[in-house]
C-alpha cells in the first residue's frame, strides 16, 4: 500500500465485510507531536479472540478467495517502520478499532494520498452505511458525515452520480485546505 488512503480503504472494506452499519475514520496530523494517527472504528460483528490474535499474520485471512491477508500486516509494518505503533481491538458483536500511529517526520511515513476521494467513494459505494470521517491538522478540522449529508439531500440518494462527484470534490477541497 503506497499511501494512507489505500490503507484506510482496505480497513474500511474489512468493516463493510463485517456487516458494519457505521464506520468512523480519523486522520490526525500533529507536527508538534511529530505524529500522524489513523483510526478506523466500526460496529461490525467483531472478531473472536483467536482471530484477533492472528490478524497481523500475513499468512492468515478469514476470506476464502485467497490464502493471505496483507492489509492489516502491511499497515502495522508501515507504522512501526516509522517509529510509530499499531493496535487493534475487537469484540464479537460490538466491532473493531484499528489504530496506526506514524512518526510524521520519518521518511518512511506514507503520503496521505486521495483521502477525500477515498471517503467519498466509500460513502457512495455503501449508501446504507453511516460514514464519518474526521480530518485534523494544525490548520483546523473537517468532518464528513453521511448522516448530515443524507439529511440535507432529502430524497436524493447519496450514490446519485452527480451527488457522489460533488461530495468527492467537496471532501478533496476541505482536506486540501487543511494541508
Amino acid at each position: 500500500m503506497q499511501d494512507i488512503a489505500a490503507h484506510v480503504m482496505d480497513i474500511a472494506q474489512n468493516s463493510v465485510r463485517a456487516g458494519a452499519t457505521r464506520i468512523e475514520i480519523e486522520y490526525r496530523e500533529s507536527r508538534k507531536e511529530d505524529s500522524l494517527t489513523v483510526v478506523v472504528r466500526d460496529n461490525g460483528r467483531g472478531m473472536t479472540a483467536e482471530t484477533l490474535a492472528r490478524v497481523t499474520d500475513p499468512f492468515f485471512t478469514s476470506r476464502t478467495t485467497r490464502k493471505v491477508g496483507l492489509g492489516i500486516p502491511l499497515l502495522k509494518q508501515n507504522a512501526e517502520r516509522t517509529g510509530g505503533s499499531f493496535a487493534i481491538e475487537s469484540r464479537e458483536g460490538e466491532g473493531t478499532t484499528v489504530r496506526a500511529v506514524f512518526r510524521l517526520s520519518d521518511w518512511d511515513t506514507p503520503p496521505a494520498g486521495d483521502l477525500g476521494g477515498t471517503v467519498a467513494l466509500l460513502a457512495a459505494a455503501n449508501p446504507g452505511i453511516d460514514v464519518v470521517y474526521r480530518h485534523e491538522t494544525g490548520r483546523g478540522a473537517y468532518v464528513f458525515d453521511t448522516r448530515e449529508i443524507r439529511e440535507a439531500l432529502g430524497d436524493v440518494p447519496i450514490n446519485n452520480p452527480e451527488i457522489a462527484a460533488a461530495l468527492e470534490e467537496m471532501a478533496r477541497e476541505n482536506i486540501r485546505d487543511l494541508s
